[in-house]
């Protein structure tokens, strides 16, 4: 009864989302009402201490990330750099590359440290452009985003500085480079069937005689084509982010202490531990170089719709982190309640052979909590060291695991509760009902990706 209890939550939460409710509103009744029916003296207690102190922490370390992302992708988007860089591609690589592009500009942003909520604003201004000018419906932009920033350069590509690549080394004694083999092979089966998917969708809508579409809403300002910016000055920014990134996550051990005493100010007890935060300082200030980089190139061309385009970045900021925040908290309840323990246990005792068990297990976690990483951090706290006897056992090495973690990770997180889907679809201003079909089918290929992957690994002893 208790696994029915997290169930029928979970399914109130995806029927509310799929549905275009506000999931800032159902996440806490659906977890709440889940608290009623197995612990009802503790629903007020868990509401303000497990909810909103997940909420509430989840904004204090991200708000920033999703605010400046925001600011991001707005700038380049009056300034006219997106159209730009949108043009060039198109003259370079054809009509018939177009979602091609698109993948490859979030990989190559995700692989360089870029926080996929960040991609979702800073790349939607290009996709937009690029679909509306080849007329390619717009509601297959979320799939098309979707499969360069979510998928294989979220958790495959081996040295991804993504999170859910790093949650393992602190449980296998592992590096982000782990089983390389195993996750290009994973890498490429994903990029293959998602463009060969997104290619016949785009197909299939053209012979139908569907094209970008009216009345949508959240659409980039139009930018007048004549005395564009060059496209490789439109470009200078993105490498700015990408490049400030990356450096400052390696020099910020140098620049400061493993741990930040905050009592020599004054504030009484008070500390930062840097590995907690510089991955987000660096995103942080790089976002925000980029953002002055590009209104000191244009600020002449954006300084009239500057204000409005502020104003609009910051209420798309605020929506996009409390969705993704209640969500958080919605994934804190389930985890504390009974049921989810025995859900938990249940899969670790159903698969007999330790990869496809760890698989199973970190996906369908994933799954539940609508997060990728929450649901491989409590899948690898209850069961590396299991893994790890098993593994050993057998002779499989700990990369091996690794590999099989991340990967398992970014599988069915991206059902229509997680807090990024609902970013993406929120950015892009479609709906679940619109759009979300195509995220689904990227759900499926970057899950069965995984499996392919540990099949090369026992088969041909690929890692």
């Amino acid at each position: 009864m208790d696994v029915v209890v997290i169930l029928i939550a979970l399914g109130i939460l995806i029927l509310a989302a799929y549905r275009g409710y506000s999931v800032i509103l159902f996440a806490p009744i659906a977890a709440l009402l889940a608290v009623l029916m197995t612990h009802p003296a503790h629903v007020m207690p868990l509401y303000s201490e497990v909810f909103m102190g997940k909420m509430v922490g989840f904004i204090k370390l991200y708000f920033p990330v999703f605010l400046l992302g925001a600011l991001f992708g707005k700038v380049i988007e009056l300034s006219g750099f997106s159209k730009s860089i949108i043009q060039a591609v198109i003259r370079l690589v054809g009509v018939k590359h177009a979602m091609l592009t698109i993948v490859l500009v979030c990989a190559l942003l995700t692989y360089g440290g870029v926080s996929l909520f960040v991609v979702s604003f800073a790349v939607y201004p290009f996709a937009a452009e690029m679909f509306k000018q080849l007329d390619i419906p717009k509601r297959l932009i979320p799939g098309t985003i979707a499969l360069g920033a979510f998928t294989f350069t979220m958790d495959a590509l081996p040295g991804t500085p993504q999170i859910q690549n790093l949650i393992p080394t602190t449980f296998f004694n592992t590096t982000s480079w782990a089983a390389p083999r195993m996750g290009l092979l994973g890498a490429l089966f994903v990029l293959v069937c998602g463009l060969t998917y997104l290619e016949w969708r785009r197909k299939q809508a053209k012979r139908a005689g569907e094209g970008y579409g009216v009345k949508h809403i959240n659409e980039p300002e139009a930018v007048e084509s004549a005395s564009l910016p060059h496209p490789a000055l439109a470009i200078l920014p993105l490498v700015v982010v990408a490049a400030l990134n990356k450096g400052l996550t390696d020099a910020m051990p140098n620049l400061f202490p493993g741990t930040i005493d905050l009592s020599v100010m004054g504030i009484a007890g008070a500390s930062i531990e840097l590995s907690k935060v510089s991955a987000l300082w660096s995103v942080e200030i790089a976002l925000v170089a980029a953002i002055v980089l590009v209104l000191a190139l244009s600020f002449q061309r954006v300084k009239a719709k500057l204000s409005l385009g502020i104003n609009a970045a910051v209420a798309g900021a605020m929506l996009a982190s409390l969705n993704t925040a209640s969500e958080y908290g919605f994934g804190a309840i389930i985890a504390a309640l009974p049921g989810f323990k025995t859900l938990s246990a249940a899969l670790g005792s159903t698969f007999s052979h330790p990869l496809v068990n760890e698989a199973v297990t970190t996906t369908t976690l994933a799954g539940v909590t609508g997060s990728a990483s929450g649901g491989m951090s409590i899948a690898l706290a209850a069961m590396s060291q299991t893994y790890l006897q098993q593994a050993s056992a057998m002779g499989i090495p700990p990369e091996v695991l690794h590999r099989v973690a991340s990967m398992a990770s970014g599988g069915m997180d991206t059902l229509p509760h997680n807090g990024a889907v609902i970013t993406l679809l929120a950015v892009t201003g479609l709906t679940h009902r619109q759009a979300y079909g195509d995220i689904f089918a990227m759900t499926l290929i970057k899950t069965a990706a995984v499996f392919v992957a540990i099949a090369a690994y026992v088969v041909f002893g690929l890692y």
